[in-house]
């Protein structure tokens, strides 16, 4: 494994993070859910709150680093000042308050580092099921389906030096991604994945698209940061986004989704999303597993 020991500091403080916010979120899910609403009409509950507070506890101290942190919660710092940042986590705290509130499992913790516009670092974490997905350049992606392993791993460290945490042992006990994967070039099934609770026609539209080329198709709701998980393991094939996203909807599963062979395009000039840009909104976008990349598939059908 060779990993710059920066990248892998870093990735360790956002493994650390994820689980504290999950265990925040937790302790909310199995209890009473008090939703209050934004101006936009999206959901927030205390367990938005205190798994944010959690990881901006956590980011800033586990390796003494001061890299800037940008969530919904600080977007209205100046890009003037943001443009001069070559590092920046991107955090969304809670992603899928809609699939929390309705008690469904797939909301995720997602945080990234950004590197010069691209991120570098991603996790996302289930809490709900236990799942963790990780990424990082160098090291390539991997699934964790028992987060007890990196609970365990902190509980050994003592909870104070995320410098003694061995992150191979987290690395042996994970599936290197992609974990189903096809040999040649793609057959004439393709699975898709899309929003459990964003579809709108422009998706509809694109599945219908994709049986004119191919002879299968299925189609599999989810929500959250996971889709880009299904693709990176290789369980679905492409996810396409049509709907509004921000950049930290997108910046950790777009990393494990690309360190696992895969890319994240947006659907004009299919050239790789780029984050800490002035305005935070993402373009549409498709997210590609490997065997699409590599074998070179069309892009002009999507």
């Amino acid at each position: 494994m060779i990993l710059h020991s920066f990248i892998e500091n870093c990735l360790l403080s956002a493994l650390v993070a994820a689980k504290k916010a999950g265990d925040e979120i937790l302790d909310v899910y199995l209890g009473d859910i008090d939703v209050t609403y934004k101006e936009d009409d999206t959901p927030l509950t205390i367990a938005d709150e205190r798994a944010h507070r959690a990881i901006v506890e956590v980011l800033p101290t586990f390796f003494q680093n001061d890299i800037p942190i940008l969530s919904e919660e600080g977007q209205d710092i100046p890009y003037e000042k943001r443009a001069q940042w070559e590092y920046l986590w991107l955090v969304d705290p809670l992603d899928g308050t809609k699939e929390f509130v309705k008690r469904r499992d797939e909301f995720t913790v997602n945080i990234a580092l950004i590197e010069n516009n691209r991120p570098v670092v991603g996790v996302v974490l289930l809490p709900a099921i236990g799942t963790l997905y990780f990424g990082a350049e160098g090291l390539g992606s991997y699934k964790l389906e028992k987060i007890e392993t990196v609970g365990q791993l902190l509980d050994e460290a003592g909870n104070s030096s995320g410098k003694t945490i061995d992150l191979s042992v987290v690395v042996a006990g994970a599936l290197r991604l992609p974990i189903h994967e096809t040999e040649g070039i793609p057959s004439n099934q393709i699975n898709l994945v899309g929003s459990r609770s964003h579809g709108i026609e422009a998706l509809s539209d694109f599945v219908d698209e994709m049986k004119e080329n191919y002879d299968k198709v299925g189609f599999v709701p989810a929500g959250s940061a996971l889709k880009f998980c299904l693709v990176a393991e290789g369980t679905a094939d492409l996810y396409p986004r049509f709907g509004p996203t921000m950049e930290w909807d997108t910046a950790a599963g777009h990393c494990v989704v690309e360190q696992s062979g895969g890319a994240v395009l947006a659907m004009t000039g299919k050239t790789p999303l780029a984050y800490n840009k002035k305005d935070l909104h993402n373009p549409h976008f498709v997210c590609l597993g490997k065997k699409f990349k590599e074998f070179n598939v069309p892009l002009s059908i999507l």
